[in-house]
């Protein structure tokens, strides 16, 4: 949130306002504003169907296969999807 420089000093003063905006009823306590920087970890995906045409009625269908229990299964998965969509941008 560096670019937004006006709305970082304004919420890290008044993070109450935020929430105002999102129409939550928090206490002006509750919640402390930050910018944090996230490291960007390597993901690999098991798989990936792309369609062969452009047919955006054919969705991207990604795979990812899982032998054991894993607590991190689920943010991991979407993480990795929600990076192929940024980077790859698809229609």
């Amino acid at each position: 949130m560096k670019t937004d420089t006006l709305f970082y000093r304004l919420f890290l003063r008044q993070p109450k306002l935020a929430l105002e905006l999102l129409g939550l009823d928090y206490p002006n306590d509750s919640y402390q504003f930050s910018s944090e920087e996230i490291k960007q970890t390597a993901f690999r995906i098991d798989g990936l169907f792309k369609p062969v045409t452009d047919n955006p009625n054919q969705p991207l269908i990604f795979v990812e296969v899982q032998y054991q229990a894993d607590n991190d299964f689920y943010g991991r998965l979407f993480s990795e999807i929600t990076l192929y969509l940024y980077q790859n941008k698809p229609s």
